[in-house]
C-alpha cells in the first residue's frame, strides 16, 4: 500500500509541476516565433502566399496574367541581381511555366498562367554563387 500511494504522490507532482511552469510567462512570450521561424514574418506582405525555406521567406503572386516572387531574410529585400526563377504550376486540370526575372526587389515574370485556389507551384530559385533552392506553395 505504501509503494502505491508513493506512485499516486509523484504522479501528482509530475502532472502538478508542468502546469505550474506553463502559468509562469516572465521574460517571454509564447506569441513569438520560434525555432526555424523565429525572426521571420511568414505573413504575405504583397497579396500572395508564403513559404519559408532555410530562414529565408519566399512570397509568391502569381495571377492570370503574370507572377512575382517576392524573397525577404529577416523583413529586408535580398539582392537579387543576376538571379533567375522557373515557376510551375500545378492543378487538376493544366501546367503553365514561366520564367521570372529581377525586376527590383522581386522576381518578375509575364505570361498566361492557370491560375486557382489549391494550385501547387513550385518555384526554383537560382542565385549566383549559391545552390538552387526548390520553394512549394500552395495558391489560396
Amino acid at each position: 500500500m505504501k509503494i502505491a500511494s508513493l506512485l499516486f504522490c509523484f504522479a501528482t507532482a509530475a502532472v502538478a509541476l508542468p502546469a505550474h511552469a506553463a502559468d509562469d510567462h516572465k521574460g517571454h512570450k509564447h506569441d513569438q516565433p520560434t525555432g526555424a521561424h523565429a525572426g521571420h514574418d511568414d505573413k504575405a506582405q504583397h497579396g500572395g502566399v508564403v513559404s519559408v525555406v532555410s530562414d529565408v521567406n519566399y512570397e509568391l503572386v502569381a495571377k492570370a496574367d503574370g507572377a512575382a516572387l517576392y524573397v525577404t531574410d529577416h523583413g529586408k529585400a535580398m539582392d537579387l541581381k543576376g538571379a533567375t526563377a522557373k515557376l510551375t504550376l500545378l492543378s487538376a486540370s493544366a501546367k503553365s511555366e514561366l520564367a521570372l526575372q529581377p525586376s527590383g526587389e522581386k522576381l518578375e515574370g509575364k505570361g498566361s498562367l492557370t491560375v486557382s485556389p489549391g494550385t501547387k507551384a513550385i518555384v526554383v530559385v537560382t542565385q549566383s554563387g549559391r545552390a538552387p533552392v526548390t520553394v512549394k506553395f500552395t495558391l489560396r
